[in-house]
């Protein structure tokens, strides 16, 4: 008896479990806020230069050879063009995009 107990407690937890975690809301607020693909990643060229700073391996030198060498169509332009070396890009490159320039 102790035994069917216990597998009927374990497995009434096992379904309610993901139920809770389903059920959970996010907050009114979170509803009007952009994806947060798009606001933990930061566009290269829209940058600011104190934006890019911040960036790990971005001092003043590398921020304005971005900013100069802008616009680019991909993020791996800042290898290929020769703007960051591949050390400094390989910190950054999971925390910038390149939006296409609007014509």
């Amino acid at each position: 008896m102790f035994l069917l107990r216990h597998k009927l407690l374990a497995t009434a937890l096992f379904l309610t479990l993901p139920l809770c975690a389903v059920t959970q809301t996010k907050p009114a607020s979170s509803a009007a806020k952009p994806s947060a693909a798009t606001t933990d990643k930061i566009d290269i060229n829209t940058a600011t230069a104190d934006q890019l700073k911040a960036f790990p391996g971005i001092g003043d030198a590398y921020a304005k050879r971005i900013i100069d060498g802008r616009p680019f169509t991909a993020k791996n332009q800042l290898l290929t063009r020769g703007i960051l070396p591949e050390a400094t890009y390989n910190k950054i490159k999971d925390q910038i995009i390149a939006s296409h320039p609007k014509k």
